[in-house]
């Protein structure tokens, strides 16, 4: 069961009327009730979401991806900001700072975790308090700084009313140096070539896939990249694939480029396209699907591939 407190006592003051009588009673009711919708809006005036700021993201999920993707930590705050006055004073004095905004900037993924008693559904509230229980969170406001791989750096509980200055340097020493993402072509988890893959897979045994896209194309090589660098894909394709990244011709009527040409089957690539194709021999294509869909849809395919072709191996061997 997960418990938040704040660092403070704070009771929320009563809202009933007094001896009993209906707030909109008697002659005044138009007054009261203007006077009434007056504090209402100032009150919501009031109620802003805690830090909001198009810095900060909100789903940890995606703090993660972008935290393996450049190689910096997660700075995650945990706030409840229509609860919690200290979690407003700590972004009052520190998280909107241009102080904290520079020095952040580069340097972390920042993540707000906010669990308001109000304004957000219980799917989201759900999800944002397992973030809350996987890193043992129990404290408002908390800060806590994630590793990409997700493990826990340092936590910071409570708010004191240090200045930003203060407050920052408690992290400063914390955070590592953001470690540049390694190239999987240069790390040799993905092959720049159709000859170089169709050798590998000969001793390898694994079939080969393919991301086709032209020379040149930024928005494709950006797909392909996107791609490469998802979690679920990345490790899907190298535990069952050998993998490259070509481009359909490389206009020296090389074997290669007719190789290219009838894996693709005469479909002209065309701008920010990226296609996938799986072959065993770098001859003949075996399945194909466009590489521009999201990555868990692209998975889903490749396991049904592999799915048919196992049952059709076994079957073969029946016979």
């Amino acid at each position: 069961m997960l418990t938040i407190r704040d660092t403070g006592r704070h009771p929320r003051p009563s809202l009933r009327p007094l001896s009993g009588r209906s707030l909109f009673s008697g002659r005044r009711s138009l007054l009261a009730w203007a006077a009434f919708a007056w504090c209402l809006g100032a009150a919501a005036a009031t109620e802003r979401p805690a830090a909001a700021s198009d810095a900060w993201l909100t789903s940890y999920a995606t703090a993660m991806e972008t935290a393996r993707e450049t190689g910096r930590p997660v700075l995650t705050i945990f706030t409840g900001s229509d609860w919690c006055p200290h979690c407003r004073t700590l972004e009052d004095n520190v998280l909107n700072t241009d102080a904290f905004q520079a020095w952040a900037r580069d340097r972390v993924v920042l993540l707000m975790i906010d669990l308001p008693q109000q304004g957000i559904s219980q799917a989201v509230r759900a999800e944002r308090s397992q973030v809350c229980i996987k890193y043992g969170v129990r404290t408002f406001p908390s800060a806590l700084l994630i590793s990409p791989e997700g493990e826990k750096i340092a936590l910071q509980t409570g708010y004191t009313g240090v200045p930003a200055e203060t407050w920052i340097a408690q992290f400063a020493s914390r955070v590592p140096a953001a470690a540049k993402p390694q190239d999987p072509v240069a790390a040799g988890r993905v092959l720049p070539s159709l000859d170089k893959a169709v050798e590998t897979a000969r001793s390898s045994q694994r079939p080969i896939l393919l991301l086709v896209s032209k020379k040149g194309d930024s928005s494709a090589s950006s797909r392909v990249a996107s791609l490469i660098s998802d979690p679920e894909f990345e490790s899907f394709a190298h535990d069952n694939f050998v993998v490259a990244t070509v481009p359909p011709n490389d206009e020296s009527g090389s074997q290669s480029d007719q190789s290219m040409e009838n894996l693709l089957g005469g479909v002209e690539l065309t701008a920010d396209s990226v296609e996938l194709i799986v072959t065993d021999d770098g001859q003949t294509p075996l399945f194909s699907q466009s590489a521009t869909q999201p990555p868990q849809r692209i998975v889903s395919g490749l396991r049904r591939f592999l799915a048919a072709r196992q049952s059709a191996r076994t079957f073969s061997q029946r016979r």
